[in-house]
């Protein structure tokens, strides 16, 4: 295990709460979500339109993620490269250029949530959100994300194998493999959210530990042993 992340007591107070609440964030959102993500623009907003206020709900959570995974991702990633420099330096990377296409992925329910409060036929609406979602700028983001947050997860949960708890770490890699499994497919919304919640776990004990609130391995108790003589 590494030695705690420096920080001030309020930085570290502020981080401990915040770094979960991103993927809590999408846990929720995952669970309200009113259509599947392998849903066609067509049905994907004849369900919006059903269910406004799940639609509402989603963009607000959405929202709240877009704020706290940044800082999030920085210190499970800082962990992570403190613990094993090349690979978490790698993980982190990747991990963070994959979550910061999350703006572009919140468009098409931005899209079909204003096209149904205005009024617009719901083939017209579908038909903008094909336009949206074809656009290259769409399809690189949306490569990005699928690839980056996954192997950039498990990455991470590799690197911090020895320095956070084994279930903790494991919850880390396994979490985004099962969220493409329960969000694409074989779509369960349930299921899907508790792999989100798998990646809050993990982010909330990697945050505890390298911020130095949590448990110490024999490993690192003998290390800073030998270090300080």
């Amino acid at each position: 295990m590494t030695t705690p992340l420096v920080t001030s007591p309020a930085w570290r107070r502020t981080a401990l709460v915040v770094t979960p609440i991103g993927p809590l964030a999408v846990a929720a959102l995952r669970w309200l979500l009113p259509y599947d993500t392998t849903d066609d623009p067509t049905m994907l907003v004849a369900k919006v339109a059903s269910h406004p206020g799940a639609q509402s709900a989603v963009l607000w959570l959405s929202l709240l993620a877009l704020l706290t995974l940044p800082l999030g991702v920085l210190v499970v990633g800082a962990v992570a490269v403190r613990a094993r420099r090349l690979l978490g330096t790698v993980a982190a990377i990747v991990a963070w250029c994959a979550f910061a296409t999350l703006p572009f992925l919140v468009g098409p329910d931005q899209i079909a949530l204003a096209g149904v409060d205005a009024g617009l036929p719901n083939a017209s609406t579908a038909a903008l959100l094909t336009a949206a979602v074809v656009h290259p700028v769409s399809t690189a983001a949306t490569v990005l994300w699928v690839a980056g947050h996954i192997l950039g997860l498990v990455l991470l949960g590799v690197a911090l194998w020895r320095t956070v708890p084994w279930w903790a770490a494991t919850a880390l890699i396994v979490s985004q493999p099962l969220h493409l499994v329960f969000a694409v497919v074989a779509p369960n919304h349930l299921l899907d959210g508790l792999a989100w919640l798998l990646t809050a776990v993990g982010f909330a004990v990697t945050a505890a530990v390298g911020l130095g609130s949590g448990p110490v391995s024999p490993a690192a108790t003998r290390s800073r042993a030998a270090v300080g003589g």
